[in-house]
């Protein structure tokens, strides 16, 4: 599987959240935290959800708690597809 790409946890957070005032990412991977970002715990986990749903990414709950920005999110998310 490609490594996804910030656009992609964007598209993500968006289905799950909503779109919320100032939360864009930038192409860039941002180091804001998602609290910062408008985005709450709940929000994360369902991310989560979504990712293995969409794309089989299975994360713990406890390692998606604990990335506290998009660009960490992200890093794990691709971590875990790789072999």
């Amino acid at each position: 599987m490609p490594a996804l790409s910030i656009d992609d946890l964007h598209r993500v957070l968006v289905e799950c959240a909503g779109e919320v005032e100032g939360a864009a990412l930038d192409g860039g991977g941002d180091e804001r935290t998602f609290e910062e970002l408008g985005y709450d715990s709940l929000a994360l986990i369902e991310t989560a959800a979504r990712l293995k749903q969409r794309y089989g990414i299975d994360l713990d709950d406890g390692d998606v708690m604990a990335a506290e920005t998009p660009a960490a999110l992200l890093s794990l998310a691709n971590a875990a597809t790789r072999p």
